[in-house]
């Protein structure tokens, strides 16, 4: 079931809602907003240097539109995103790529959604697609967010665009996990459901996909392994089920698995599996270098998937390896 973090935040965000509405305005650009938002409202008060209103000013950027002006957009953003994709290449598997950075928290989530929007395309060709799905404070205007409802949404459209007994899914997760091994889905102050190893398992198992790899790059991430394994699908993860993996909070540009999986192992092969080898000894070094306790990555490969993977691979030609750089931190203004 579908759990949000709690009822109490819940109500607080429904207040900050109401009370942010006229107080957020939108930076310029064209947004669309339901008609009672768009009426003239009495502005919320509230003492300078209250913590109502220094809680209110950290948690959304000035400039953004309101919470419930984002809340609004999802759904078309969703829909332009997938119409963006690209047409599919037909006479040979398509690889669809969704990158989904959960918490909105840290720049480190987004920076590994972004660079692999680049990446993908870039290493493997125009049969490749990318959507990605994010929380960031910086992108709000830019990119649907990572949400439950955003990613059961954008699943919906690709089964309708995928060629479905050839082309691959690749679901790219990256986010904190927790010893339940549940997801952190998180851009303060919206109260956005967590998203548990059985949910996933559910919510890909609601779509046709035959060929999926499925790679969670959390804590604990080997969790969700076993609901995720099955026929045609290669899971990939950055911890085993009772470990934490390295790499992320505000001082980090990229996490120990993002870098050995994403940066370096991408940049050298164009196979899956392979790079997991890769980065996993990358990632046993740097452990073993910061006196830390091995996070020891998982894999499970289900019957036929590697050789899909292959196919998809005989079709390939790589294209030259992509420099990581940060995703510019600024709001950039709107895109509607």
């Amino acid at each position: 079931m579908r759990t949000a973090l709690t009822a109490l935040l819940a109500f607080a965000a429904g207040v900050l809602l109401m009370l942010g509405l006229s107080h957020h305005a939108p930076a310029g650009g064209e947004t669309t907003v339901p008609a009672h938002a768009a009426s003239t409202a009495t502005p919320a008060t509230s003492t300078p240097g209250t913590d109502e209103d220094t809680a209110t000013d950290d948690n959304w950027p000035q400039q953004a539109p309101s919470p419930e002006q984002v809340i609004y957009s999802q759904r078309g953003m969703v829909r332009k995103a997938l119409s963006g994709l690209g047409a599919r290449v037909p006479g040979r598997p398509n690889l669809y790529v969704v990158a989904f950075g959960g918490d909105g928290g840290e720049d480190v989530f987004r920076n590994e959604a972004e660079y692999a929007a680049k990446l993908f395309p870039q290493r493997f060709g125009n049969s490749t697609h990318v959507m990605v799905l994010e929380n960031n404070p910086a992108s709000l205007e830019q990119r649907p967010l990572a949400t439950w409802s955003n990613l059961e949404e954008t699943l919906d459209g690709l089964a309708g665009t995928m060629k479905l007994d050839e082309d691959i899914l690749l679901l790219y997760l990256t986010t904190h996990g927790d010893e339940d091994h549940t997801l952190l889905v998180d851009m303060d102050p919206l109260p956005l459901d967590q998203i548990g190893a059985d949910d996933l398992a559910d919510i890909l198992g609601k779509h046709p996909f035959k060929w999926k790899v499925v790679v969670v790059n959390a804590c604990y991430s080997g969790g969700f392994v076993p609901p995720l394994r099955g026929a045609g699908t290669l899971v990939i993860t950055a911890a085993r089920a009772d470990r934490s993996s390295f790499g992320c909070g505000s001082d980090s540009d990229v996490t120990y698995f993002g870098k050995a999986w994403l940066v370096d192992a991408l940049n050298r092969t164009p196979d899956f599996m392979e790079a997991f080898r890769q980065a996993s000894g990358e990632i046993a070094q740097w452990e073993a270098k910061d006196r830390l306790t091995p996070s020891e990555p998982q894999m499970d490969v289900g019957s036929g998937i590697a050789g899909q993977l292959a196919l998809w691979r005989r079709s390939v030609v790589p294209g030259p390896a992509l420099a990581f750089k940060p995703a510019p931190p600024e709001h950039t203004g709107s895109a509607h």
